[in-house]
């Protein structure tokens, strides 16, 4: 008897059943925080690859993954406001601007009002502490050596407004006499 073969000359994909399914997402979820729209974008690739080699009806496979999303959901494993809450203190940290992270939660799936909530959670100078922040990782304005600093003003200021943040912004930061203690 002949064993099926993928295309990429592998061992076949698993068939699909919502065991797998489940099993599949639990081992996502255990390496990966995710929004729920990610874990079913994860999942329907899954189920792309196995339709391909043994076939079915994906609207069927589709619901079988939404069952298992709002049963993970339902106990607590999928939270796309506490993902938003934590990928927000993430990369604020790592000097990220309100508008990167709200094309980043976006890219995710994430819904725009929990993003805004998340975002509503931060210190009202988050913006000016995540430039301050980006300067410093990027060497940028204060965080430059003084004589270069004339040099590269413009440089450093379309560096931040392509990171994200406001004209007055950037010009507060790469204009900064002393860098703040962080």
């Amino acid at each position: 008897m002949k064993e099926h073969v993928s295309k990429s000359g592998g061992r076949p994909p698993p068939r699909i059943t919502a065991s797998y399914l489940e099993n599949a997402a639990l081992h996502y979820l255990e390496r990966y925080s995710s929004s729920r729209a990610n874990l079913r974008r994860v999942l329907m690739r899954k189920v792309d690859r196995s339709l391909a080699h043994w076939g079915g009806e994906r609207e069927e496979a589709g619901q079988a993954v939404d069952a298992v999303i709002a049963k993970l959901a339902g106990l607590g494993y999928l939270d796309d406001a506490a993902y938003a809450e934590i990928k927000v203190r993430g990369l604020r940290r790592k000097g990220a601007s309100t508008r990167l992270i709200s094309a980043t939660l976006a890219a995710k799936g994430v819904e725009t009002e929990t993003t805004v909530a998340a975002l509503a959670e931060q210190e009202p100078d988050a913006e000016l502490t995540a430039a301050f922040t980006l300067a410093r990782r990027r060497r940028l304005g204060p965080f430059r050596p003084k004589d270069k600093r004339a040099e590269f003003r413009a440089k450093d200021l379309s560096t931040l407004g392509r990171a994200g943040f406001s004209w007055e912004i950037a010009r507060a930061v790469i204009e900064a006499e002393e860098p703040p203690s962080v």
